[in-house]
Parts: C-alpha cells; structure tokens; sequence
C-alpha cells in the first residue's frame, strides 16, 4: 500500500484519544511530503543532523501546521541542533540532559515540552529512568521553570513474547495512573508515548495516548 494509505488505514484503527507521530528517520524528506499531503502532521526524527536537513527541507511557509518530535537519545551538546525546532522532546533519559534542556531554555526564553523515558524493557542497553528516579524528579518539578512535563515514554523489551512485551506497557501504563493522582499540580502531564510498528495493538491496549510508527507507515528504511 501507498503511505497515504497506510496513514489512513492507521487512522481509521487507532482509538479516538491516540495520535499517530510519524517515525520518518531514513526516510527522504520526499516520503514525509506525501505522508503531509495524506494529512499527517506529526514526524518524529532521531538524529539532530538529519532533523535540521530535513526542517530546512520542508519549511513552515511550504508546510505548515507540520511539527516535529525528537525520539532519540539526545546528547547535551546537540541541543541547538533541536530544541528550536521540536514541539516535544519524548526522550528525555536522565537528570544531566533535563539540566542542560533547562538550562537552553532559560537562556533562550523558552518553554521546552518533555517526556520522561522510562526504562521497562528487559535489555539494560535501552535508555531511561526507573520508576523510583520519575516519582522523586517529579517532587522537584517546579525547580525546572522552563520545562514542561508532558508524560512518559517507554520502549518494551525486543522479543516476540507478546506477554512480556504487554507487561512491559502494562507498568508504563500503571505508573502513568500513579503520576497523575500524585501530582495533579501537573496539568499537562497526560501523555504515554508506547508502542511502534510492531506492537502498537498492545500498547493501544494498555492507555498509549501516543503511537510512534514508522515501517507502519513509510516501510523499511532506506
């Protein structure tokens, strides 16, 4: 099928109260054009290079209403390479980047919207917080004036056991319910990004509010 149809499919399966990001990562910036004239807004990158070629590449005034997530692991060094152009950073995985997103934003005059990874896949070498580290950095929340706590994000473990992978959106899930009750001070803070190409059934499944599909949507990467 076309992208177009393939967004459009998504769409019409996707709960009501689940959007759909676009992982367009490898992909030209000529498939993200079709999957924009399909009506998808939404595009999510993961390297700071190939975001900023492909922000210059589709330009607001030929594009607008078009924006941009960032799902990579981000170092502290390629912040300018991305906070001016993302609406929301789902990757953040620890204090020392939360730090410095602060600290761009301060200086920059900017409000930068985040999610927090969490770590629930079964490998060690997937990024993110515990679910310990979250309920204690959401205490001092306030401290961090120019970030906006948005929800979670989390990746399930890399294995074909359905059953650990649903676990695994199932914890997401259940400290999701536990923030928000702990921390109603935090409006915005209503979003759980789970699920890809792969599992987004399941994720849908266990409260993602947010699907980042990419081979879904554009097929394999070039």
């Amino acid at each position: 099928m076309s992208i177009a149809e393939n967004i459009k499919q998504l769409k019409e399966t996707l709960p009501q109260g689940t959007s759909l990001v676009a992982v367009s990562k490898f992909h030209p910036s000529t498939a993200i054009a079709e999957a924009y004239a399909a009506g998808q807004r939404v595009f999510a990158e993961s390297r700071p290079q190939e975001l900023l070629k492909k922000v210059q590449e589709l330009p607001e005034s030929d594009y607008p209403g078009l924006e941009w997530h960032f799902i990579g692991h981000l170092q502290t060094n390629k912040l300018k390479m991305v906070l001016p152009y993302v609406s929301l950073v789902q990757s953040v995985d620890s204090i020392r980047l939360l730090d410095e997103i602060q600290s761009w934003a301060a200086k920059n005059y900017r409000i930068v919207d985040v999610l927090l990874e969490l770590h629930v896949a079964m490998e060690d070498s997937k990024q993110g917080f515990y679910e310990e580290e979250i309920v204690e950095l959401l205490f001092r929340a306030q401290t961090y004036k120019n970030i906006r706590f948005r929800g979670l994000m989390a990746m399930a473990s890399n294995t074909d056991d359905s059953s650990i992978v649903e676990a695994d959106f199932e914890r997401a899930d259940s400290l999701m319910a536990y923030l928000v009750d702990l921390f109603p001070e935090l409006e915005d803070f209503n979003q759980l990004s789970t699920g890809m190409s792969h599992d987004w059934p399941l994720a849908v499944k266990h409260g993602s509010t947010m699907v980042r599909i990419g081979t879904a949507i554009f097929g394999e990467r070039e």
